[in-house]
């Protein structure tokens, strides 16, 4: 579904990003973990064409190095970023409607928006509301239910548990883990390197804008470095 080859980011004089190769497979869950500052946004933003970056980008065999953002998202690659990004003055109702349109899709709304309520019944209850008067957890919900309205092949999550309370954690993780059993391609980038491990098939290191491990999320979660360094965290849910 989503091949990355020697991708490279270079920005603001940063290097973010040296030589990364990963293949997303269609219908998994991939997640990306590794310290702050590792380049894990900036692959993500790579991928949606909001960075410039060198290297290739296959999405469906298709080289994505000339398209630019918009037209990205319209053919099915679609970010949810870090921080949500709700536009606050909008209600609920309006920030989803704003992810079918960025994404052209056209036609009756009432399969998006069942889908949608039935992952995230509190979309539902508050239609009408504002986006800015949410709660963050909720907004987290609004984030993902605008980006599936856009009825993406592969979803970009970008620190999806950022700032959100436990509780509400396990809740954004179950939709992930129901999208996927409906055959919905995920890369996942995720602070919290346990739970992203539980959730995904496969999952990449990044370290210093570098792949330093990748395989099996099973295997790595297992593997005694990578615990030693990222499981004893505070904040992350066992």
């Amino acid at each position: 579904m989503l091949e990355i080859r020697g991708l490279g980011v270079h920005y603001r004089g940063i290097h973010a990003l040296r030589d990364v190769s990963l293949k997303v497979q269609s219908g998994h869950i991939f997640a990306l973990i590794g310290p702050n500052g590792a380049g894990k946004s900036s692959l993500v933003n790579a991928l949606s064409g909001i960075v410039p970056s060198s290297g290739e980008i296959l999405f469906e065999g298709r080289p994505l190095a000339r398209i630019p953002a918009h037209l990205r998202a319209r053919a099915g690659l679609i970010q949810v970023p870090e921080g949500r990004r709700v536009i606050a003055p909008l209600s609920v109702a309006e920030n989803l409607q704003l992810g079918r349109q960025a994404a052209g899709i056209r036609g009756s709304d009432a399969a998006d928006l069942e889908r949608v309520h039935a992952l995230f019944p509190v979309l539902a209850e508050r239609r009408h509301q504002l986006s800015g008067s949410l709660s963050g957890g909720q907004q987290q919900m609004l984030a993902i239910g605008r980006a599936l309205m856009g009825r993406p092949k592969v979803l970009l999550l970008d620190e999806p548990s950022l700032g959100l309370a436990p509780v509400i954690i396990k809740e954004v993780f179950k939709a992930l883990v129901q999208l996927h059993r409906e055959g919905l391609t995920i890369l996942l980038v995720e602070q919290n390197a346990r739970l992203a491990l539980e959730t995904a098939q496969r999952a990449a290191v990044l370290e210093q804008g570098r792949v330093v491990q990748q395989g099996e999320a099973a295997d790595l979660a297992e593997d005694p470095t990578i615990a030693d360094h990222y499981f004893g965290r505070a904040g992350l849910i066992a």
